[in-house]
């Protein structure tokens, strides 16, 4: 009986950590789309995209040299190669490419639909099975969000919207697909090896793309670059991979629904794009669907 009680403490253990370990890289990632707005009034949404991408492969190696991490096995390569597309060339691009038409308190809409997308690909890829109220929380989060953020200053459906949309389908699988492998490879390994994998095609497309002069480029610029590099594309997986593997992708997936009000807030910060008094009311409202969520996510 001993063993069954310590049993089930270690999972609820294990759960919350993976709630703390997922809030984390919900807050890292909440800057992203600000700074990439910020960034790609200079760069080009490819050079940014795959110097970002290069940037951070670089430190990926040293981390995985000075931890002597073991290599993926080649039965994991396929799903590595997954989570690059996704979250390594996909929704970086995607998003770069749509900020270049949409404010990122426009863009910000999508990421309400983003844990619906990680929940349907941790069907999918996963093989998890949450519970049917699951699904309706998931549903009533996603559509507070995306309601709320469209009465914050929407407009009609453009090449920016659906380049939004594709973004967060890509990254909807490259987070299940990740996560999945994160529960053998290890949280920071993932991301490590998709970044060295995407590395010889993205440090190419850099060096082709990158501007001829640097000397005009803003610091507010280099800072955006310095922080997608770092932060959204390196450390904020850490994070987000072990968050997703300890206390399961669609259930952990959730607190994405939490991301668009910290990017909201940091929009009207940094950006000064007007936010509404209504988001105290919406992100309490949000996080009631959170909690719900993760009643019912097993």
């Amino acid at each position: 009986m001993k063993l069954q009680e310590q049993a089930q403490a270690q999972r609820v253990d294990s759960a919350w950590a993976g709630w703390l370990n997922g809030f984390i890289g919900v807050l890292i990632f909440s800057a992203s789309l600000p700074a990439t707005r910020v960034a790609v009034r200079e760069f080009s949404p490819l050079f940014l995209s795959s110097a970002r991408a290069s940037i951070a492969a670089l430190l990926a190696a040293v981390l995985l040299l000075l931890l002597r991490a073991p290599r993926p096995g080649r039965h994991q390569l396929g799903s590595l190669g997954l989570v690059a597309v996704g979250v390594v060339l996909g929704f970086p691009l995607l998003t770069a490419l749509a900020l270049q038409t949409i404010t990122s308190a426009h863009s910000i809409v999508f990421l309400g639909l983003l844990p619906l997308s990680t929940a349907l690909f941790a069907v999918l890829r996963g093989g998890e099975r949450p519970k049917p109220v699951f699904w309706a929380f998931s549903l009533l989060g996603s559509a507070l969000v995306v309601g709320f953020a469209l009465s914050q200053g929407g407009g009609g459906a453009s090449l920016g919207d659906a380049l939004m949309l594709a973004a967060i389908l890509v990254c909807g699988l490259g987070y299940a697909e990740g996560a999945k492998l994160a529960r053998g490879l290890g949280g920071w390994q993932v991301i490590s090896w998709a970044l060295l994998l995407a590395w010889p095609f993205m440090a190419v497309l850099a060096w082709l793309l990158a501007p001829a002069q640097f000397s005009g480029i803003s610091a507010p610029a280099w800072l955006s670059l310095g922080y997608v590099s770092l932060f959204s594309m390196l450390i904020g997986f850490v994070f987000w991979y072990r968050g997703l593997a300890q206390g399961g992708i669609a259930a952990v997936g959730q607190l994405q629904l939490l991301q668009p009000f910290f990017g909201l807030a940091l929009a009207a910060t940094l950006l000064h794009e007007q936010v509404s008094p209504g988001m105290l009311g919406v992100t309490v409202a949000v996080i009631a669907c959170v909690a719900g969520a993760r009643r019912f996510s097993k």
